[in-house]
């Protein structure tokens, strides 16, 4: 693996970052839940929706073209049927129109959310991989759309990927590829298609559904984003969702990006297990309502169209909620900068599992620990006719350290909050 910055201590510690960042920090979820909720929204629907999304091409910026989607076709098809897909999900914030009204105008894009989302070829797991944006890797040159090419850096900031493109190439599309030039360069794994998400758009999204309950072991108050929650179970509304995604600097916290990566990972997990839940999948009102508010937070490569994100829904739509699965790329602090942080060893198995379609959870168990995984290597991929079976998952066992499931954050809920 290329990466120059390593440390190999299994133990991080979070890094305070040297700046304050008043940009919102936002969680790039509509993606996610698209494919997750959206298996009733096929055929004429998805076409309708089609026309909500922006596209941008970057093909031509990145070394793995994104495949294209199947076209006129009337069935729920899979595009990606019998493979593996890998999607970057970015968070973006934009300052201008509508979301500067939230946040305030501002010049210029930056994205400090970033989430490697991994879809198994059985289409039986899937796995979310936060990059914390003080991570320190190489970028490689970047080829942008003015015909410029950017020149390559050693241990920069992850998030330097996308700001570099969007500051000298003047778009998100240059943006995009060269933050899917970097994953690609730094963990090996190809990626099939990039999604922004703005955080206007996450908040109409939190609403349509009705709003998240989280749950709050213990009062949170942040004065950067004006967060205030009592200790319990808390429903939030778009809003509060939002400043909740963003809170690094509630009291008893470092500060780091890292505390803000867990606050996001709980988001994403009651958001799809609402999105998941019977009192949206059975309501047409609220189902279209979210998916009228996702589809137009998104901006994606062109490849990824809504009839690809429909049949890749469907395929999904027999998945077990404990096998989606969240974590954060394993890591240390920088030796040359305590602010920062750098990827340890165990960060190494767990891109080689990705790219060769391995659970993430077998790549990060300590040896000789049962860990719960339903796919092994070889396995058959499963027809995009048939939904994967949950009768057919193995009993579950106790996930690694540091990652977590959909199922985990309800049941943990329950347990703390009586959710």
């Amino acid at each position: 693996m290329p990466q120059s910055t390593r440390r190999s201590s299994p133990v991080p510690r979070h890094a305070r970052p040297r700046k304050q960042h008043p940009a919102l920090r936002v969680l790039a979820v509509g993606l996610v839940a698209v494919l997750l909720g959206a298996v009733s929204l096929a055929g004429a629907v998805a076409q309708r929706l089609q026309g909500n999304v922006k596209h941008v091409d970057i093909a031509a910026l990145v070394d793995r073209p994104t495949p294209t989607s199947t076209s006129g076709t009337t069935e729920v098809a899979d595009a990606h049927a019998a493979r593996p897909v890998n999607v970057l999900l970015l968070g973006s914030d934009d300052r201008s129109g509508e979301n500067a009204e939230i946040g305030g105008a501002n010049g210029g894009m930056r994205s400090d959310t970033a989430i490697v989302m991994h879809v198994s070829a059985d289409r039986r797991r899937v796995e979310l991989v936060s990059v914390p944006r003080d991570s320190l890797v190489d970028i490689p040159a970047c080829r942008l759309t003015n015909q410029k090419t950017t020149k390559p850096q050693r241990a920069a900031m992850f998030n330097s990927a996308f700001a570099l493109g969007w500051d000298d190439g003047g778009d998100i599309a240059s943006a995009a590829a060269c933050t899917v030039t970097t994953v690609q360069a730094t963990t090996g794994v190809p990626v099939d298609h990039v999604a922004v998400v703005d955080f206007a758009g996450f908040q109409k999204m939190v609403d349509a559904v009705g709003g998240v309950q989280v749950c709050v072991p213990k009062a949170m108050t942040d004065d950067k984003t004006g967060l205030n929650l009592p200790a319990g179970l808390n429903a939030l509304d778009g809003q509060t969702a939002l400043q909740f995604a963003r809170a690094r600097y509630e009291t008893g916290s470092d500060g780091s990006d890292l505390t803000r990566i867990g606050h996001q990972q709980q988001l994403l997990a009651v958001l799809a297990h609402k999105v998941l839940s019977k009192a949206v999948l059975t309501d047409p009102v609220k189902l279209m309502s979210f998916a009228n508010a996702a589809t137009s937070a998104l901006t994606t490569d062109s490849g990824l169209t809504s009839s690809t994100a429909t049949g890749l829904a469907y395929s999904l739509r027999g998945i077990d909620p404990a096998q989606v699965v969240f974590t954060t790329v394993p890591n240390g602090p920088a030796p040359q900068d305590r602010y920062r942080v750098v990827w340890t060893e165990a960060a190494d198995r767990l891109w080689a599992a990705m790219a060769a379609d391995r659970p993430i959870t077998d790549a990060l168990a300590p040896p000789s620990t049962p860990v719960q995984s339903t796919t092994s290597q070889g396995s058959a991929p499963a027809s995009t006719a048939t939904a994967p079976s949950p009768a057919a998952s193995q009993p579950a066992a106790p996930l690694p350290k540091d990652v977590t499931s959909v199922d985990q954050v309800q049941a943990q809920a329950s347990a703390v909050c009586g959710g």
